[in-house]
Parts: C-alpha cells; sequence; structure tokens
C-alpha cells in the first residue's frame, strides 16, 4: 500500500457541480471509507465556498490510484481546474479520525510548500508529510489547525508556504 495526497483545485463557476454532484461524490467516496487517512474542502478565506477537494489515501496500486483520482465525479463532472497527486510520506502516522487536540477557536488550514523536508512536532499537526513526484522530494503538506494562517505558516517554518483555509470532509 502507498499513501497518496490528491488535491483537486477547483474551476472558478464550479460550485453547481459539486452542489449537483455531492452525493455521486460521497458514495464514490464510501468505497474507500478504509482507505482515507483524510478528506475534506478546501475553503475561501471567510469559509463560506469550496475552492477545491483534498484526499489522503492508501491504495494498493498506481492502477488504484488512476482509478480514485479520474473515475472521481466532482473530476468526471469538470469541476477542476486542476488535480495534483503527489505519493505522501506520513510523518503523523495516523488519520484525521484519531485527531483529538480540537481547539475551538482555532480554524483549520492545509498548508502546501515546496521547500525541503523537515521533522514537526505539534499537538496541533492532523496530519504531516513530505510530497513527493515520482522519486524526487517536490515539498511537505500539513494539515492542522492553528489560530490564523499566519500561525500555520509558522508551525510549518516555511517561508513560502500556500495555505488554504479546510475542513474535515465527508457525509453530513
Amino acid at each position: 500500500m502507498t499513501q497518496y495526497l490528491v488535491y483537486g483545485r477547483d474551476r472558478p463557476g464550479s460550485l453547481d457541480v459539486k452542489v449537483r454532484l455531492t452525493e455521486e461524490h460521497w458514495t464514490f467516496m464510501d468505497r474507500y471509507a478504509a482507505e482515507l487517512i483524510a478528506r475534506g474542502p478546501t475553503l475561501t478565506a471567510d469559509r463560506s465556498r469550496p475552492t477545491g477537494s483534498l484526499h489522503i489515501v492508501d491504495l494498493s496500486s498506481v492502477d488504484a490510484l488512476r482509478r480514485f483520482v479520474y473515475e472521481e465525479p466532482y473530476y468526471l463532472g469538470g469541476a477542476f481546474a486542476s488535480v495534483e497527486v503527489y505519493r505522501f510520506e506520513n510523518l503523523t502516522a495516523h488519520t484525521m479520525w484519531e485527531f483529538t487536540t480540537t481547539v475551538p477557536e482555532y480554524d483549520r488550514f492545509l498548508v502546501l510548500t515546496k521547500d525541503a523536508p523537515r521533522p514537526l512536532s505539534s499537538d496541533h499537526l492532523i496530519v504531516y508529510g513530505n510530497l513527493y513526484d515520482g522519486t524526487r522530494h517536490a515539498g511537505r503538506a500539513a494539515l492542522l489547525e492553528a489560530p490564523s494562517p499566519e500561525a500555520a505558516a509558522d508551525l510549518l517554518q516555511s517561508s513560502t508556504p500556500e495555505i488554504h483555509p479546510w475542513e474535515f470532509g465527508g457525509r453530513r
């Protein structure tokens, strides 16, 4: 089994497509319940609308990865402007469902970096790891809780982070 980070960035105007396909998306993801490490939408700064769809998933083969990425209803429906796929080295060794350190006034974020690997430790890391494009290190990704985007960047110790408001995904 190999873990992968799959991040679909929404195309402008795709909200109607996602609303229409939400049940199909959830039904598709239900098939992967045992393999999902984390999931959820990225959001606008005010957290009112989705901007993307993040999944970290543990799959048995590249063919299984292709099915996961390219048979997903949002992808087939044209919701994404792009889809990024990386091999993911999970340095926290747990899933988002195991995260129990919740601070009510903190928000959740996806932080992506293109910098070198580094170990991190914090009670506010939900899932954290290295990203690989083939065998080449491509950066780091973290799902975390923080009081602000700036605090999220500080936690990652990166001078050039890409920060997205994020929330736990799944059926509601």
